[in-house]
């Protein structure tokens, strides 16, 4: 059964405390700003919470019972520990401390996320950082996550704070190898014509769909592997397996190698926008905002300065193309 000031004890602990130290309810009401008649009734009610006295009334003096002075020792204990909790959260919301738990999808984490979380651990060497990555992420942001960085091409209603940081997207591409053995296709329909390397994930969809700025095609992609890790599909597409469409990310250095070369350079798949999550926007650690304000300033450059580079090898690709159908031609 719900007793009396249970919802107000702490304070009533503290009126008390204050009466003990000022010798009188006058002194304890000035101290906390109240009426002498406040004071006193939250003071009475305690004793009646408690069924004991705690004071001695006289019209000269107060004094503590033997109930009073076990009382009050235990409340100045309780009422410390109260302030320093409260100081210790308060401050987390000063200084970067404790523990940050962040979740990201697999490659996108390994070339963008790890690299931030590696300068974050030097700037802030208070903070522990316990990274996750996962190729399948089934909630926005799992219970007890503290920011997930997350691809969608829409994020589902939630009250999730989140923030989109900029985007993605797919590209085709093959090994110079497979392509010298068949004839490099022409067009999105000349692909059923070919081998097709599947990646299927949560952000990916069976089908490919393609765009190429003005027009969308979708091609439903045949082939005998598929794999559910970008990694995978990229070693098959290295060792001459077939065509892949997969995030620019994943192939850039391997374009830019000469390991892969592209294939349709002027299609490509619609953006995948990045958001950065939290559970709230209000009273965030200072742990989270000195990561997120991170993100928010470094991850933007890097994705932008990789979709740069691979619309600068889609350029020369499709010089290159031209210049062989034109070769031909004659």
């Amino acid at each position: 059964m719900r007793k009396s000031l249970d919802y107000g004890l702490l304070h009533a602990m503290n009126a008390f405390v204050q009466v003990v130290d000022a010798g009188s309810f006058t002194g304890a009401a000035e101290h906390m700003a109240l009426s002498m008649g406040q004071v006193r009734r939250v003071v009475t009610e305690l004793e009646n919470r408690l069924q004991t006295k705690l004071l001695r009334r006289t019209t000269r003096r107060l004094t503590l019972t033997s109930a009073g002075e076990r009382y009050v020792s235990q409340c100045r204990t309780i009422l410390a520990l109260v302030s320093d909790a409260e100081s210790e959260a308060s401050g987390a919301r000063i200084q970067a401390t404790g523990r940050l738990r962040v979740l990201c999808m697999t490659s996108f984490g390994d070339r963008y996320v790890m690299p931030l979380i590696m300068r974050y651990c030097a700037l802030y060497p208070a903070v522990a950082v316990e990274y996750s990555a996962s190729q399948y992420v089934p909630d926005l942001l799992p219970e007890g996550l503290d920011v997930s960085v997350y691809l969608a091409r829409r994020l589902p209603d939630s009250n999730i704070a989140s923030q989109r940081l900029g985007a993605v997207h797919g590209v085709l591409c093959a090994a110079p190898d497979y392509l010298a053995q068949h004839s490099p296709p022409d067009s999105v329909a000349a692909l059923a014509d070919h081998v097709c390397l599947r990646l299927i994930t949560p952000s990916t969809t069976p089908h490919w769909e393609l765009t190429d700025g003005s027009t969308t095609h979708v091609f439903e992609p045949r082939g005998q592997l598929s794999a559910d890790h970008p990694e995978a599909v990229l070693q098959a597409a290295r060792s001459g397996q077939g065509i892949a469409m997969l995030p620019g990310f994943v192939v850039l250095d391997a374009l830019e190698r000469g390991e892969l070369v592209r294939v349709l350079p002027h299609w490509r798949s619609p953006d995948v926008d990045v958001h950065v999550l939290v559970p709230s926007r209000e009273f965030l650690e200072a742990k989270i905002v000195a990561w997120v304000d991170l993100l928010k300033t470094e991850l933007p450059i890097a994705l932008e300065r990789d979709t740069e580079r691979l619309n600068t090898d889609a350029r020369s690709a499709e010089s290159k193309r031209r210049a062989r159908r034109a070769a031909q031609q004659r």
